[in-house]
């Protein structure tokens, strides 16, 4: 399983701003998921690479904006008015397949990011 590059992270107090960033040369569907102590990993945003299309998790929408940088093959994620319950490691996730039938599942990508911790303070 290869492994993607992440950068960013770190803290934050509530209501500041954060981006992060991902390496993900030729995948096609990227995505955004974060594990919080003692819980699951969850998805959090999701891409097509040549489709402006995106989705995001209920908690994170209206705040949390993933993009793609098609130059730098890189995948971003700008995350505004952090709030603490956003503490988390985050992980980037890609697949090479164009067609997810379940993009918000883990299972559905097959090269995952080392991760990155976000905390926020209230």
């Amino acid at each position: 399983q290869e492994q993607l590059v992440q950068s960013g992270g770190g803290q934050a107090q509530a209501g500041d701003s954060m981006r992060l960033s991902c390496a993900v040369s030729g995948r096609i569907s990227v995505a955004w998921f974060r594990q919080a102590p003692g819980k699951e990993r969850e998805f959090v945003a999701a891409i097509r690479w040549y489709r402006n299309n995106s989705i995001y998790a209920d908690s994170v929408k209206g705040r949390f904006t993933i993009s793609r940088d098609n130059a730098k093959n890189t995948l971003e994620l700008q995350m505004n008015s952090l709030r603490p319950e956003d503490t988390a490691v985050y992980y980037c996730a890609a697949s090479r397949s164009l067609n997810l039938s379940r993009p918000t599942a883990t299972s559905s990508y097959s090269s995952w990011g080392q991760g990155t911790q976000v905390t926020v303070s209230s």
